[in-house]
């Protein structure tokens, strides 16, 4: 019994530090969603709040609100920053290679998007998709999403809406 104990405690040790990335997006995941909850439960105590007709709540509320408001806003800031720009950045101008343009034409114009579009499916089908974005070090998608190429840039599309999330123009040299 010691020996498997001890072989488990050595094997949790010599874990690759690789795995940290998701545990700590894991973790700023759960962050937003209490974040979103909190919301929901301000927002509920800010109509109960109204519907008693006390000023001083309701303004208590309101900051409560807001306050739920910020939190969400500098979790979500903090998860973009841990998968920021500066990554493919710095990859892109070390490994200038990975990022040429090639030979590649699409059947339709150039149209820059921007973030909230709704756009047609013929932009995001499975000719345009880029399958391995970690090569790009690309952040990761969340469900129902991907990296689409379009021309020089890159869009993150979210597949159930058709929107577009983000944008990042001139990926490509």
């Amino acid at each position: 019994m010691r020996k498997i104990i001890t072989a488990a405690l050595l094997a949790a040790v010599a874990m690759p530090a690789v795995a940290l990335p998701t545990a700590a997006s894991a973790q700023s995941n759960r962050e937003l969603r209490r974040d979103r909850q909190d919301i929901r439960e301000e927002r509920r105590e800010l109509r109960d709040a109204q519907r008693r007709g006390d000023r001083s709540d309701v303004r208590d509320e309101r900051r409560d609100l807001r306050e739920a408001h910020r939190e969400y806003r500098e979790d979500l800031q903090d998860r973009n920053r841990r998968w920021g720009d500066n990554d493919w950045r710095e990859w892109r101008g070390r490994n200038r290679g990975v990022y040429a343009r090639g030979n590649w034409r699409a059947p339709f114009g150039y149209t820059r998007f921007r973030a909230g579009v709704r756009i047609a499916p013929s932009y995001w089908g499975t000719r345009y998709v880029i399958s391995d974005p970690w090569r790009y070090r690309l952040p990761p998608v969340g469900r129902y999403q991907r990296w689409v190429r379009h021309y020089d840039d890159v869009l993150l599309i979210d597949t159930r809406r058709g929107t577009v999330v983000r944008v990042i123009p001139g990926f490509y040299w």
